[in-house]
This record gives structure tokens, sequence and C-alpha cells, in this order.
């Protein structure tokens, strides 16, 4: 036999054009009922929800309790009420004390599902208008603006200083920067995505997805998806599916039935050598009814219903929902727990550690230029750029702002142009590599000096060595421009000096340890 090959992983959605909408009329009404007929509205499929009482009766399938519940009716058959008044009593309160507890967690889950804007604005026919989130279809042309929830997924059209935070999808706590699509640029990913090349919605930059918020800027989406078949949507799906039996709730259930069968087993065996004794049958049924009570440990689906329901309470004063009360075992069996870094094990707040001319050195001119660069930057100011900003004040007056080269994910730097006493600079900020590349020499403090390839080995080797320890670092670097250099381009950012690097921490959090 063969061996089968791995199948090819799905390609994303994102990776196709969109659908082939009029950019400037959108759908029109026509068009808007056929979608609606076809795909339905913009909602999550939930599963039908069963009535309360039936989830309370579904706590009665337990074999232990079904024992104690037969025994007790057995009790009250045979006059011994003060025998089925306790029981009755212990086993009500073990399953209602389990029901109330998974009825509060899957009210708390509910209320996070409440995440998605109720009104959009959408062009259709060509006018400009409002609708509900549930009317949005496949095709419409959605007007973005900062503070808007993004409505459904689709392909940006139009983008200006688009950043947006997905944190609901990915995690990752800092905006992204949307762009309009390039054909070309997306043949190119799709390409990279034939060749297995790994793919997430973070690399997704001209994508939106349902549930995220708009930071800043605008844009205009075309929608692809929508309801269930959105990110967010498949997400709900599992979540609202039936969840498989844990490991607790597999090891609990055997013990049930081991106890249930040696239950049985007992109480045939006694009640036939009574007959074959000839000893009368209701005193022997009632021996077989005292013998079963007995064997089963009637306090065992108490013992386990408060011990899951103190430990669920208790996670819940540290602000974690328990939806089951069987998954705190399992966690407590964790050997291996990943999680996210950033806004969960750190405080998601960057501050700068250092300052330092290319040999790591302090150097407050590093400092000086980045915060120049910072200052005038125009569009989103990202966290490096607040913690340049507020690590310390630096006095700006005599600076004027000339041009702007702004940043994006290619280049991985922004420029900017200043002017002081008739002196021009381009300050540039970026990733070490990529600034590296651009520098001819270094400032050394005293003097400007080649910068040759056993200097650049050497000064690798200092940031990377930054890295290393969890540092995050930007490249500072600059040159002086003719007063009569009217506008930066891409293509200034060549013979640069290097200043040297500014390194950040995202700290831990107290409770990370």
């Amino acid at each position: 036999m063969k061996p089968q090959r791995n199948p090819l992983p799905r390609r994303p959605w994102w990776l196709n054009p969109p659908p082939a909408t009029d950019p400037l009329t959108g759908l029109s009404a026509q068009q808007a009922a056929q979608m609606r007929r076809r795909y339905g509205e913009n909602r999550f499929v939930q599963q039908r929800e069963l009535p309360l009482w039936r989830q309370y009766l579904a706590h009665f399938r337990n074999p232990l309790v079904l024992i104690l519940l037969l025994a007790s009716l057995a009790s009250a058959v045979l006059g011994e009420l003060a025998n089925f008044f306790i029981i009755s009593v212990i086993v009500l309160a073990s399953v209602t004390l389990d029901f109330f507890q998974e009825h509060r967690a899957r009210r708390a889950s509910e209320k996070l599902r409440v995440s998605i804007a109720l009104r959009t604005r959408v062009i259709r026919n060509g006018v400009e208008q409002s609708i509900a989130v549930s009317e949005v279809m496949p095709g419409d042309l959605v007007l973005l603006k900062a503070g808007d929830l993004v409505p459904a997924d689709g392909i940006v059209v139009e983008a200006r200083d688009c950043f947006v935070n997905q944190s609901v999808l990915t995690g990752e706590s800092y905006p992204v920067e949307k762009y309009a699509q390039d054909l070309k640029a997306l043949h190119a990913i799709a390409d990279s995505f034939e060749h297995n090349e790994p793919l997430d919605l973070q690399s997704a930059n001209h994508a939106l997805f349902m549930g995220t918020s708009v930071v800043s800027g605008s844009a205009k989406l075309c929608i692809v998806r929508t309801g269930s078949s959105t990110q967010i949507g498949l997400i709900a799906e599992r979540l609202s599916a039936t969840e498989p039996i844990s490991t607790f709730e597999r090891g609990a259930r055997k013990f049930n039935v081991l106890i249930l069968r040696l239950t049985i087993s007992m109480v045939l065996f006694v009640l036939m050598v009574n007959l074959l004794s000839h000893k009368p049958w209701l005193e022997s049924f009632l021996f077989a009814v005292a013998l079963a009570v007995g064997l089963t440990p009637e306090l065992l689906p108490m013992v386990v219903s408060v011990t899951l329901a103190r430990g669920a309470v208790r996670m819940a004063s540290e602000q974690v929902i328990v939806k089951r009360q069987s998954a705190i075992q399992d966690l407590g069996a964790m050997d291996v727990l990943c999680t996210d870094k950033t806004g969960t094990l750190t405080e998601a707040k960057i501050q700068i550690e250092s300052h330092t001319d290319p040999f790591g050195q302090n150097n407050d001119q590093v400092l000086e230029f980045a915060y120049l660069n910072s200052w005038f930057e125009s569009g989103l100011r990202n966290p490096m750029d607040e913690a340049i900003l507020g690590h310390q004040k630096i006095d700006i007056a005599g600076w004027q702002k000339i041009d702007e080269v702004p940043f994006d994910f290619e280049r991985r730097r922004v420029s900017v142009l200043l002017e002081k006493n008739n002196h021009r600079y381009l300050v540039v900020k970026g990733a070490p590599e990529e600034i590296l590349k651009l520098c001819t020499c270094f400032d050394s403090s005293v003097e400007l000096l080649a910068l040759d390839e056993s200097v650049r080995q050497k000064i690798s080797t200092v940031y990377h060595a930054q890295e290393y320890r969890g540092y995050r670092i930007l490249a500072i670097a600059y040159k002086r421009v003719d007063t009569d250099h009217p506008h930066a381009v891409v293509d200034d950012e060549s013979a640069l000096v290097l200043a040297g690097f500014v390194t950040f921490l995202d700290p831990p959090r107290e409770s990370a340890r």
C-alpha cells in the first residue's frame, strides 16, 4: 500500500480576487436580494438550546445517580422514609449544584458573543446608506472609519492610513496597517502559499475580518464572506459544537459503570443464595436493597460536584469562566501549556531600555534623532513611537518638517526630512538589518568613520545579542541633505550615517510568574 501524501493546506479566501462589484455603485437592490436568498442573513448559525428542564434532567444520566434513585424509591415503597429522604436530598443537591454552575457559565459565555456592530454604512446603487449588519451581503461595498467594527470578512479596495485591531482573532494587541488590494502582490502571496510557505491572518494585510475594529484612518471594503463563513463565525461554530468527553469524565464513567456492575452482580448473587436457601422473599429483597445502598458511594457525586464547584468559584475570582466543571481537572493534568506572550504574559506596553551607539555605548543623540522622527511622523503612532515620546521630553523648538517617506512593510522603515537653522537632515528609523544595508559610515561620537564589512559584522553581533535577550531593536540613521532638496523620496535613503540603536522591552506582568 502506497503511503498517502499530506494534503496541501486549504487556500485562504483572501488570496482570491474580490467579487466583481462596481467600485463606485456597489450592489444594486436586485443583486442584494439575490445574495440574500443565496447566502441568508449575516448571522451566526447557532445551535438550538435545549429547554432548562431537559438540561436539568440530563444530569441524572450518571449511573451512580440512577442506582441511588432506585434505592431511594425501593426504600420509600418499603416504608423506610428516612432513608428515602436522606438519599433523595443528597442526589438532588448534587445534580442541582451541577446544573446551576453550568447554566451560569453558559450565560456568561453568551455575553462574550456580543461583539458586532448593529449598523454599518454601505454603497448600494451608487448611494451611501446605513443598513443593519445582518443585511450585509457578499459583494457589498462597506465604508469604514475609526471606531467602526468590521461587519463581515472582505478585501480592502481603498485605504487611507487604515490601522485595525484584530486581537479578537490573533491575540496580537498592536494595531495592524491594512492596504488596498494589489493584484500582482496578491498573486505573489498566492504563489508562496502553493509552495507550502506558512500563512496566517497577520499576513493578510489587504483583508479585514468580522469583529475586528478600525483604530484609525478609513477604508472601503468589498465583502467576500458573511455569517458563519467568516473567520469569527468558524470560531463561534466550534464553540457551540458538542464538546468531546474529557479524560476526567471518561474515567468517572468507567468507575461508575464498575460500581454499577459490581452492585448488580452482588444483589443478584445475594437474592439467588437467599432464594435457594428458602428464605422469605421480602426479607431477601430488603437485604439486597440494603446491600446495594451500602455498596454505592452515596456522597461521591456530591463530593465531586462540590470540589469542582469550589474550584470554579476560585477561578471566577481570577476572572476565568469555567464552562464545564470537568475542565478544571483537565487543566490541572496538563504537562505543557502554550500561551500567547503579548498582553498575556507581558504588559503589552513597550518601554525603552537603552539608546546606544553602534557598539552598545549609551548615546543621547540617538534618542534625540529617534524622538524627532517619531514626533514628526504622520499617521498612527505605533507602540514603539509612543515609548520613544514618553521616555523623555526633548526640545524640538526650531525644527521644521519638510517632507516624509511613510513606513511600509517592504522597506520596513520610515524617513522624515527636517530642517533647523538652514540645515536639513533626513532622519530614518527602522529594522536594523534594513537600515544597516543603507549605511556607508557610522557616527563614533567624535567623527564619521567608514562602515566596512568587518565593522558591519561587529555591529550585527551587538544588536543580535540584544535581540537574543528578548529586546526589540530599532536602528536610527541620518544624513545631511542640501537645503534646496524640496521632497523626500525612497531613493534618498542611501549613503546614510548609522547613529545607533534604541532597544525596547515589553515587561512581564506581575502575575505571569
